[in-house]
């Protein structure tokens, strides 16, 4: 009798050269356990350095206390050498092809001899707080590339899957030579609100035929958007791009002109054939220049300053609120109270506010 073969079976691998896998394991691993000093991160980081970029990127989103520390310092001494970049965001539904788009972009911008940052952010696991960090395998050219960097970072809990150090991280970027800060979400909740107040031009990538040109206006997003690109715009769906440019043309046109003066745009691309990636680049020198010329570029930072600011000083009297030992019991007891019936939410809220 003839066994059968099954299609499931374990084909022999190629081994990896020990000496060489080995030694970089062990340099990578001594690497990250060395204890560096603030100057060491900030003049590596000065330099151009990436693993120090990387490390400092770490500390930064690192919940220790001592880590913050340090964290805070290094970037206090890199902020004279940041802000001299632009920042985009790019956001879309999942499966709008926001990693192809953003490798064909990158691609090109890197190609003019440009340096390019991508703090791409991705979904975590609401119950054990695992990531997925899956863009460094998705951009699989563009991690190659000398001239781009690329740092998912975990989404945690923070609002609406955007990374809460990510503004933090825009600042180390830039003080390292990057020119271009591109930043991904995760395309749901609440993160695209989150990241058009941390960048300077912000692009909703969208495709054609499912129900995206309402969905789109509805969420408000569209308010939002500097420019709406209609993204897979080949083969047989190169028609439906452009009957849904002129949907989103004449939907853009119901709004008012922008604070910037700029007339958001609609374009087309087809990011896996780089169809269209130069049109959508010249777009954002041009938003760039305009913005910069009229001084809404300036205003607009510094009313993104004045936001993170409020926000910090709100996250931090919350956690120091719920971080204090007498304020856990007390909250503990009203907890007990509520459950009982023998007090309101607002009542509960109130004594504790006053402690």
């Amino acid at each position: 009798m003839t066994k059968k073969l099954s299609a499931l079976h374990e084909k022999e691998g190629v081994s990896q050269p020990e000496t060489t896998s080995k030694l970089s394991a062990e340099k990578i691993k001594q690497f990250r356990a060395k204890k560096n000093t603030v100057d060491e991160y900030v003049t590596n980081i000065l330099q151009g350095n990436i693993p120090f970029l990387s490390k400092a990127i770490t500390l930064v989103e690192s919940t220790n206390p001592k880590h913050q520390e340090q964290a805070n310092e290094i970037i206090e001494k890199c902020l004279p050498f940041a802000n001299n970049s632009v920042r985009i965001g790019i956001t879309g539904v999942p499966g709008v092809g926001k990693s192809t788009f953003i490798e064909a972009f990158g691609k090109h911008l890197t190609s003019q001899g440009k340096k390019v940052a991508v703090l791409a952010v991705d979904p975590s696991s609401s119950v054990n707080k695992g990531s997925i960090l899956g863009d460094k395998t998705r951009m699989e050219q563009l991690v190659t590339d000398s001239n781009a960097f690329i740092r998912p970072s975990p989404a945690g809990s923070s609002l609406g899957g955007v990374a809460q150090k990510t503004r933090e991280s825009i600042i180390l970027c830039e003080a390292a030579g990057f020119d271009t800060i591109i930043i991904e979400t995760v395309g749901v909740g609440q993160s695209e609100t989150v990241v058009h107040s941390m960048v300077d031009f912000f692009l909703l990538l969208n495709l054609a035929g499912a129900g995206d040109e309402l969905q789109g206006i509805k969420r408000g997003i569209i308010e939002m958007a500097d420019a709406i690109v209609i993204n897979k715009a080949d083969g047989d769906n190169e028609k439906n791009a452009k009957i849904a440019q002129v949907e989103f043309n004449r939907a853009l046109h119901l709004y008012p002109l922008k604070e910037s003066n700029w007339q958001p745009k609609v374009l087309t691309a087809s990011a896996l054939n780089h169809k269209g990636i130069d049109v959508i680049d010249t777009m954002i020198q041009e938003y760039i220049a305009l913005t910069k010329q009229n001084g809404y570029f300036i205003q607009k930072r510094n009313e993104q300053n004045k936001f993170w600011l409020l926000s910090t000083i709100e996250q931090q009297l919350k956690d120091a609120f719920y971080q204090n030992p007498h304020i856990q019991k007390l909250l503990s007891n009203e907890i007990q109270q509520l459950e009982a019936g023998k007090t309101t939410p607002f009542l509960a809220a109130k004594r504790l506010l006053k402690m």
